[in-house]
């Protein structure tokens, strides 16, 4: 069953919501097959904390408030405020070029600054996955993307998700504190914040932890999986931790907390320009995702591990926080699902992706768009069916049916329900007309070759 974690009582929200919120949590969770949850709203004045079922399948054991979770990409969000501290305390500048605080990657990008590898607009491919990472040093797994041959466009110029860019800010930490990045991120903000520190790999954990599952198709059954992030992509997703954790960090970062300077908090916040986050968010700013939701501003970030999803939503204006653990794949469904929820019982609208593009007006025929397209190892194939509309494979998978529209942005057609999903879009040089670039969920993939 879910519990609450108390906070005094004289901050709790009407009991009627409050205890509904606990049972759609609990039903919700059942329903999407995921074992355990957390939910943890600030509403400005007090915290609501809900958790429900098992931290890890096969041993049952309780999800408590203080479980942390695998939280994937949001370990960015941390990672990211770090190296801000630094330059708030004048270790280094936003703006200096990567190559001169690591010296090893001199020769090659000369102009991608701290700030392009932050906001993610360096040009940078995502990375080696991580099973082939494994074993791999920094300064080596860097060596594979930081060339001008493997760049996606001008650094400044254009927004592609890239894990490598916090490879890089993870060395720039340890080349500058003289720390390794685990040690750094918790002395300048894990323990100010208060919250205790628990990373991917962690012998010795000083706090209980849950396991990301996977749904096992031949036998119905819901059970662990293997965490294989390599240990040096650390600083693009290797923290744990809980929801309540991420009510702190979010409430840090919209000005909330004195363990974090306002100025830096606010200079995480701001757009950077030409951070089209395309399907992932509105923007982005040096860390964090921007999400547009009845006119007001969310930040946040969204992360998924092997088996496990995580959320974080934090308003500035108002003061309200939202964060999410789920500890299945299955759990970004719950999220949405739980937000529905939640702006149904407390008014509260919290933003689980971009705004929709309500003026996006009708579909139409792109045929210049068929090729072949590639971010590092990457390799996607769009093609025209017999009735020329677009389709896209990913590394030679099925392809997948594609919606364009005037604006080049395209949706992807789920296949199993039909249903349009929010895809990316198509890029076009600007001097020579053509279509150059495909950005899907947020990556962007250069042309390589003509359909």
């Amino acid at each position: 069953m879910p519990y609450s974690t108390a906070a005094p009582a004289t901050d709790r929200p009407s009991a009627p919501s409050h205890h509904e919120l606990r049972s759609h949590l609990d039903s919700l969770a059942r329903i999407h097959r995921v074992p355990g949850a957390q939910l943890a709203v600030h509403t400005g004045t007090h915290l609501v904390s809900l958790h429900t079922g098992t931290a890890d399948a096969l041993t049952n054991t309780a999800f408590t408030a203080r479980t942390a979770v695998p939280l994937g990409s949001v370990t960015k969000v941390a990672t990211a405020t770090a190296v801000l501290l630094l330059a708030d305390d004048g270790d280094l500048d936003l703006d200096d070029p990567v190559s001169d605080l690591l010296p090893d990657l001199a020769g090659e990008l000369p102009d991608v600054t701290v700030r392009h590898l932050l906001s993610h607009t360096a040009g940078l491919p995502t990375g080696p996955d991580s099973d082939s990472a494994v074993g791999t040093t920094a300064s080596r797994y860097l060596s594979t993307v930081w060339t001008a041959r493997n760049t996606l466009f001008a650094p400044g110029t254009g927004f592609s998700y890239s894990n490598a860019g916090y490879v890089a800010a993870g060395r720039i930490l340890s080349e500058v504190t003289g720390m390794t990045w685990q040690e750094a991120v918790t002395a300048l903000v894990l323990e100010p914040l208060g919250i205790v520190p628990a990373f991917l790999g962690d012998t010795a954990p000083a706090r209980p932890l849950a396991s990301g599952h996977a749904l096992n198709t031949a036998t119905g059954l819901v059970r662990p999986a293997h965490q294989n992030l390599a240990p040096v992509e650390a600083p693009a997703g290797a923290l744990l931790a809980s929801a309540e954790d991420l009510v702190t960090l979010g409430r840090a970062l919209i000005g909330r907390s004195a363990a974090l300077p306002a100025a830096v908090a606010d200079r995480m916040r701001r757009p950077e320009r030409a951070a089209d986050a395309g399907a992932l968010a509105d923007s982005w700013g040096l860390g964090l995702a921007l999400f547009q939701q009845d006119g007001r501003a969310w930040w946040g970030h969204d992360g998924n591990a092997q088996g496990t999803s995580c959320h974080l939503r934090a308003d500035a204006d108002t003061g309200v926080v939202v964060a999410f653990t789920g500890n299945a794949g299955a759990a970004t469904a719950l999220w949405r699902d739980i937000a529905a929820e939640l702006a149904r019982l407390t008014g509260i609208r919290v933003p689980t992706g971009p705004s929709a593009d309500t003026r996006r007006g009708p579909a139409v025929t792109l045929t210049d768009c068929a090729g072949t397209y590639r971010n590092g190892s990457i390799e996607y194939t769009v093609k025209l069916d017999g009735e020329g509309k677009p389709t896209l494979s990913v590394d030679g998978d099925y392809p997948i049916p594609l919606v364009c529209y005037a604006d080049l942005a395209c949706d992807l057609v789920d296949p199993s329900t039909d249903r349009l999903e929010p895809g990316g879009r198509f890029h076009r040089d600007p001097v020579t007309g053509v279509i150059d670039r495909l950005q899907i969920s947020g990556r962007t993939a250069r042309r390589i070759g003509t359909g």
